[in-house]
C-alpha cells in the first residue's frame, strides 16, 4: 500500500499553497487589514482578467473623457476604477478612497466605514494598453488616526505613515508586490488555475552593488529638464561602459525592473510640469516605501527649493504631484550629487560638473 504522505517536493507544492491571504494572516492580527487585502487582491484579479480580454471585449480605445491629470481616459481606465471602488467600498474596511480617476475623494458611507484609507492608481500605463504593453495598479494604505467618520485629512499624510504599499503588474504573468511596514518587500504571482496569488519571493532587496547599470527615463523630454538632471543622464551615457537605457512608459513596469535588476528610475520636473508629473499619494509614496524597504533610495531631486526624501513630503491635495528619482543607492546618489554640485557653486560661477558624479559617494 502506498503512503498517503510522500517525500516529494512536487507533491508538497500541490498541497502547500502559500497564498496571499495566508501570508497576511500570518503577519497581522488585524482582521480588517486581512479583509482589505483580500478586496485589493480581488480587484487586481478582476483587472487582470479585463486586461487579458480587452481585445475580445472591445475594451481598447478611449472612453471619451479625461481624468484628474488631464490624460485621456481609456475604457479600461474606467472599468478598472469601477472594479477597485466597488471592491473597496463593499469590504467594510475603508473610510476614504482616493483614485486618480476621481476628482474628489470618496468618503465611504458611515454604515460601511472601516478604519483604513486607500489611495490608488487603478491602471497605471494605460496609454500602452492598446499595443499590449504591461500595465499595473499602484496603491497605498493608511490607518485612520482621527476619531469619527473619515475625512480627507485621514489620507493627506506623509508617506512614512503608510502601513501598506504595493503594486500589481499585468504582463506575461500577473504579479503582486507588497510592502507591509516593517515586514519587507514580498512578491506574489497569480496562479490562474486556482485563482490565488502565491508567495514566490520574500524580503526582496536591491542588488548589494547597485545591480545592473540601467537608467530609466523618458529622454524625449530631456530638453525640458533642469541642468543637473541633464548632466546626470549625460554622465550615465559617457565612459567606456555606459549605462543602458530601458524605458517602458508604465511606472509599474519600470520600477519593477529597477527593483529586481538595479539602476535608477527618473521622472523629473520639467518646463511643462514644473511641479513634477507623477502623483504623490498613489504613485510616489507607495513606490518610495517599497524601494526604501528593499534597500534603495527615493528622492524628489530639487523640489520647492530643496532636495527631499520623498516619504517626508506633506501633500496638501489628493492629486498633488512631485518629481521622482528612485532606485539603487549608488545611482540615486549619483544623480543627487549633480544637484548638490549645482547648489554649492558660488553665484556667477560654473558648477564643477566633473566632480559631481562622486559628490555623494565619498
Amino acid at each position: 500500500m502506498s503512503s498517503s504522505v510522500r517525500d516529494n517536493s512536487d507533491d508538497v507544492d500541490q498541497v502547500n499553497y502559500k497564498t496571499l491571504s495566508r501570508f497576511v494572516m500570518a503577519n497581522t492580527a488585524d482582521q480588517e487589514l486581512t479583509i482589505l487585502m483580500g478586496a485589493i487582491a480581488l480587484a487586481c484579479k478582476a483587472t487582470a482578467r479585463a486586461c487579458r480580454k480587452a481585445g475580445i471585449a472591445n475594451l481598447f480605445g478611449l472612453a471619451g473623457e479625461q481624468n484628474t491629470s488631464g490624460d485621456d481616459q481609456k475604457k479600461l481606465d474606467v472599468l478598472s476604477n469601477d472594479i477597485f471602488v466597488n471592491a473597496l467600498l463593499n469590504c467594510h474596511a475603508c473610510a476614504v478612497l482616493v483614485s486618480e480617476e476621481n476628482e474628489d475623494p470618496i468618503i465611504v458611507p458611515p454604515s460601511m466605514q472601516g478604519k483604513y484609507c486607500v489611495a490608488f492608481d487603478p491602471l497605471d500605463g494605460s496609454s500602452n494598453i492598446d499595443c499590449n504593453v504591461s500595465t499595473g495598479t499602484i496603491f497605498g494604505v493608511y490607518e485612520k488616526t482621527i476619531p469619527g467618520p473619515g475625512t480627507v485629512d485621514d489620507i493627506l499624510r506623509k508617506g512614512k505613515d503608510l502601513v501598506v504599499a504595493g503594486y500589481c503588474m499585468y504582463g506575461a504573468a500577473t504579479e503582486l508586490v507588497i510592502c507591509f511596514q516593517g515586514r519587507g518587500v514580498h512578491r506574489f504571482a497569480l496562479d490562474p488555475s486556482i485563482g490565488e496569488f502565491i508567495h514566490t519571493h520574500a524580503n526582496v532587496k536591491f542588488p548589494a552593488d547597485g545591480g545592473k547599470k540601467i537608467y530609466s527615463a523618458n529622454e524625449g523630454n530631456s530638453g525640458l529638464w533642469d541642468e543637473p538632471c541633464q548632466r546626470a543622464v549625460a554622465h550615465f551615457k559617457s565612459g567606456d561602459k555606459p549605462y543602458a537605457l530601458r524605458y517602458v512608459g508604465s511606472m509599474v513596469s519600470d520600477v519593477h525592473r529597477t527593483l529586481l535588476y538595479g539602476g535608477v528610475f527618473i521622472y523629473p520636473a520639467d518646463k511643462k510640469s514644473p511641479g513634477g508629473k507623477l502623483r504623490v499619494l498613489y504613485e510616489g509614496f507607495p513606490m518610495a516605501m517599497i524601494v526604501e524597504a528593499a534597500g534603495g533610495v527615493a528622492s524628489t531631486g530639487l523640489f520647492n527649493g530643496k532636495i527631499h526624501r520623498m516619504m517626508d513630503l506633506e501633500p496638501k491635495g489628493v492629486h498633488e504631484r512631485c518629481p521622482v528619482i528612485l532606485g539603487s543607492e549608488r545611482d540615486v546618489n549619483l544623480v543627487l550629487g549633480f544637484y548638490d554640485t549645482a547648489a554649492a557653486a558660488p553665484p556667477g560661477t560654473l558648477p564643477n560638473w566633473a566632480a559631481a558624479a562622486t559628490a555623494r559617494s565619498n
